[in-house]
C-alpha cells in the first residue's frame, strides 16, 4: 500500500489572514461620509474602525478592478454607549453596479448592558463580483447616531494545502 501524510484542511470557517482580499489593490472604495481619524481604511486593516460623519443611512461600495469570487464577508460593529437597532445590508453587482442582489440583510440591537458588539461572517458563493456594497442604518428609529464599524474583510477563494510527507 501506498501512502502519504497531508496537513488538514483549513475549515472555510476560520479567518486566516490569507483568505482575505487586499481590498486596497484589488478595488476603488467609494463612501458617502468619514468623520476625520476615522477612515475606511482603518476597517480594512489594523485600526480603529470607520465612522461616518454624520447620522443617516451610509454607504460603503467597493468597485473592483477585475470581478472577484467571493467566498465570505465578515463585518464587525461595535457600540458601547448608545441603545439602538441598526440594520445593514449588504449587496452585490455583476455589471458595474447598474443591477445588484442582495446578499443579506440584518438588523441588530445595540444596548450598552446587554450587546455591545455583533460580529456576523456571511458564507457565500458570488462568483463574478465587480461591485460589493454595504449600506448600514445605524438607527431604524431615526436618532442621531452615527454609523460605525471596526472591521470588515472580505474572502476570496480559501487557499487550501495538502502537502506530502515522509
Amino acid at each position: 500500500m501506498r501512502k502519504s501524510k497531508i496537513s488538514p484542511l483549513q475549515d472555510d470557517n476560520s479567518s486566516h489572514r490569507e483568505d482575505w482580499l487586499d481590498v486596497d489593490a484589488l478595488a476603488r472604495v467609494e463612501i458617502t461620509s468619514e468623520q476625520q481619524g476615522y477612515p475606511i481604511e482603518s476597517a480594512l486593516g489594523a485600526g480603529q474602525g470607520w465612522r461616518a460623519s454624520g447620522p443617516g443611512k451610509q454607504t460603503i461600495r467597493f468597485v473592483f478592478e477585475n470581478s472577484q469570487r467571493l467566498r465570505r464577508i465578515k463585518l464587525q460593529f461595535v457600540e458601547p454607549l448608545i441603545e439602538r437597532t441598526q440594520e445593514y445590508v449588504l449587496r452585490s453587482s455583476s455589471d458595474g453596479g447598474r443591477t445588484f442582489r442582495d446578499i443579506v440583510r440584518q438588523q441588530w440591537n445595540f444596548s450598552p448592558e446587554g450587546s455591545t458588539t455583533q460580529t456576523e461572517e456571511h458564507q457565500v458563493d458570488l462568483p463574478n463580483v465587480d461591485v460589493l456594497e454595504l449600506s448600514i442604518v445605524p438607527d431604524t428609529k431615526g436618532g442621531s447616531a452615527c454609523a460605525t464599524m471596526a472591521q470588515l474583510r472580505i474572502g476570496a477563494h480559501p487557499r487550501r494545502h495538502a502537502v506530502a510527507a515522509d
